[in-house]
C-alpha cells in the first residue's frame, strides 16, 4: 500500500453493476478454490479500504493492521457470503466496523493540533487559498482540496478532530464517493441518520477549518 493511494480524496465509485458482477465472479472461483481469485479480490480493494480504514483511525501503523483484519474476516466469512448486498458494500461494512469498534476500545485517536502557535499549515497562501474554498455555504470541495497540498493536509488534520462516528460518514461520502444508500448499509443506518450525520459532519469540519482563519 502507497502513500500515493492515500493521498487521492476525491469521491471515486465504480458503477455498482460493474462491482457485483466483476465480485460475482471472483467469489465463484474463489468457492472453486481458485487461489488466484482471493489475490484478485485483494488486491481490487487492499488500497480503498486502507485509505477509509486510515482516514477513521488517523495512524497508518494501526489501519494497516486493521485492513489485514478485516481481509482475514472476508476470506473467512467469504463461503457463507449470501450476497444480500452487494460483496463491495459487505466488505467495507467489516472494515468500518472493526476500525470503529478498535477506536472505541482504545481512544486511541492520532490527533494533530490545528491550534499550536508553530501550525505548519498555516501560511498566508494557504489561509487565502482556504478562506476562499470557505467562502459560500458549500463543504469544502474533495478535488479542490486534492490540488493543493498545505490544504490537503490542513483538510486531513481536521478531519481527525471529528469524532468517529462523524468521520466515517464524512470519509465514505466525501472520499469514497459512496452513495446515501450505501453508506446506510455499511454503517446499519437509515437514510435520514446518513443525511443528518453528514450534515453535521460537514458543519462540524467547517467551523474547524474557519477556526484556522481566525
Amino acid at each position: 500500500m502507497t502513500e500515493a493511494a492515500n493521498a487521492d480524496i476525491r469521491p471515486r465509485e465504480a458503477d455498482p453493476e460493474d462491482i457485483s458482477k466483476g465480485d460475482a465472479l471472483l467469489i465463484e472461483q474463489f468457492r472453486r478454490g481458485d487461489p488466484a481469485a482471493t489475490e484478485r479480490l485483494i488486491v481490487k480493494y487492499q488500497n480503498r479500504i486502507y485509505n477509509v480504514v486510515l482516514r477513521i483511525c488517523a495512524d497508518p501503523d494501526d489501519a494497516a493492521e486493521l485492513t489485514q483484519e478485516t481481509f482475514v474476516k472476508i476470506l473467512e466469512n467469504l463461503g457463507k457470503f449470501e450476497g444480500r448486498s452487494s460483496f463491495y458494500t459487505w466488505a467495507f461494512r467489516i472494515a468500518v466496523n472493526l476500525t470503529l469498534n478498535y477506536c472505541q476500545r482504545n481512544a486511541k485517536l492520532a490527533v494533530r493540533s490545528l491550534d499550536t502557535e508553530e501550525e505548519p499549515y498555516s501560511s498566508p497562501p494557504a489561509k487565502q487559498a482556504l478562506k476562499e474554498l470557505l467562502s459560500d455555504d458549500s463543504s469544502p470541495d474533495p478535488e479542490a482540496v486534492a490540488q493543493n497540498r498545505e490544504l490537503h493536509e490542513i483538510a486531513i488534520a481536521a478531519l481527525n478532530k471529528l469524532d468517529e462516528t462523524h468521520k466515517a460518514v464524512l470519509v465514505l461520502r466525501d472520499i469514497e464517493g459512496m452513495s446515501y444508500a450505501r453508506i446506510a448499509e455499511v454503517l446499519g443506518i437509515e437514510i435520514g441518520t446518513v443525511r443528518s450525520r453528514l450534515s453535521r459532519a460537514r458543519t462540524k469540519l467547517k467551523d474547524i477549518l474557519e477556526a484556522i482563519l481566525r
